[in-house]
């Protein structure tokens, strides 16, 4: 069985998180990734936070499976040679460098179209065209310019950067899709071209219900899903709300059985309007069904804190899989809060290979995530990340380098 981009060839210029994210999934789907990296130093990943001494980095095997590495010294005029010789080869060329980066070391847009022209560029940058295009963005600084944190927290604190790495690895996500829609434009159009994924522009799509929400605050002055409603007051932009969903079906975040001593013994509760009578039911409230004050949903969004509060003590009374269980039975939408620890050991996520173990020749056997997107005609093999430099010499055989001139490579250092 083939797979999905089996003969697609990546040239990976990228490092940390933005960039190795997008081309691991690339790869995951059958491209060839060939990351380049510098001799002796390689992707600063690789020396971050490492646990084990002399040895690569969870942060670097986990985002760099299934690629190989090069070594290659660009400023030299045989690396310049062997890049070129590469470009021509390749389909597609992946970078994340600082803005200019990429043209000051004289692969610019003119250089490599007049090597391949069917050549595509994708790049990850801060930002978009605009005053703020030269600077340099980092994972937080994405979620702070997107929009993402003056919207997550609660009303009465400090914007909040979330766990999720939305600016980086969401970025990366976007650019493998554009990577994917330029591969498939080039069948008609026979040309490369570039892609750009900014990474304020990412955040923001990802936070776009939040834009939303500012036009709806702009023509109505409130927001009745939202918890600062009735009791509180609308500023001029779209609030933080806690743990609301803001949307349409109003949920929380509640303490369940044994929350004083595990801070993950939660459960995420959404009153969805379908199963208002099943709710009432199961917390014994039966009362609130024909109830006035409760019997709709626009009249329940007056009661939301004393609702959740009367629900709390319910979900208090259950460990959190033990109220999941008691709630699916009637189709009450809700999901236990699941610390890194139970993800790890959870048996359906390793089954289904979101999960995975890998073998590492030095760093021994580790945990990492695999592909999240499931292609019944592409099975997803997980394979460890390179050592440094691993595959320079089958590359540049590849690349049609003899015996001989791929040692006098090495002895001229370029390599």
């Amino acid at each position: 069985m083939t797979k999905a981009l089996e003969g697609v060839r990546i040239l990976d210029f990228t490092h940390v998180q933005s960039g190795p994210t997008c081309t691991q999934l690339l790869a995951w789907f059958g491209a060839d990734v060939i990351k380049v990296e510098r001799a002796g130093e390689g992707d600063a990943t690789r020396g971050q936070l490492r646990d084990i001494p002399g040895v690569d980095s969870l942060y670097f095997t986990m985002l760099n499976h299934n690629k190989r590495s090069i070594t290659l010294d660009t400023k030299k005029a045989k690396g310049k040679e062997v890049l070129d010789r590469l470009i021509r080869e390749c389909d597609v060329l992946v970078e994340n460098f600082a803005p200019g980066a990429l043209d000051r070391m004289g692969i610019t847009w003119e250089h490599i179209q007049a090597l391949n022209p069917r050549m595509i560029v994708a790049s990850v940058k801060g930002f978009g065209p605009g005053k703020y295009e030269e600077c340099k963005v980092y994972e937080n600084v994405a979620q702070c310019a997107g929009g993402s944190a003056s919207t997550t927290g609660f009303d009465d604190g400090p914007p909040m950067v979330t766990g999720a790495q939305i600016g980086d690895s969401g970025t990366g996500l976007h650019l493998a899709l554009g990577i994917v829609a330029a591969l498939y434009q080039r069948q008609t159009t026979g040309r490369g071209q570039k892609v750009l994924a900014p990474m304020q522009d990412a955040v923001l799509n990802l936070c776009r219900v939040k834009l939303r929400d500012q036009q709806r605050l702009e023509r109505t002055g409130t927001m009745h899903e939202y918890p600062q409603y009735p009791d509180g007051k609308f500023g001029e932009a779209v609030p933080r709300a806690g743990n609301a969903s803001g949307g349409g079906q109003p949920g929380s975040i509640l303490r369940c059985k044994g929350w004083e001593h595990d801070p993950n013994a939660y459960i995420y509760f959404i009153t969805q309007a379908a199963v208002w009578p099943a709710i009432c039911k199961v917390i014994g409230e039966d009362g609130w069904i024909d109830d006035e004050a409760y019997a709709t949903p626009q009249a329940r969004l007056l009661h939301l804190k004393p609702i959740f509060a009367r629900i709390e003590r319910w979900t208090m009374t259950k460990d959190k899989f033990e109220a999941m269980d008691i709630l699916n039975q009637y189709d009450i939408p809700c999901g236990p809060i699941l610390s890194m620890k139970e993800i790890a050991n959870d048996p359906a996520l390793r089954a289904t290979g979101t999960i995975v173990e890998v073998d590492h020749p030095t760093r021994g056997r580790y945990l990492t995530v695999g592909n999240p997107i499931k292609l019944s005609d592409s099975p997803t093999d997980v394979t460890r990340s390179p050592l440094l430099g691993e595959h320079t010499d089958e590359i540049l055989q590849q690349l049609g380098y003899g015996t001989d001139e791929v040692a006098m490579l090495h002895t001229e250092l370029v390599v």
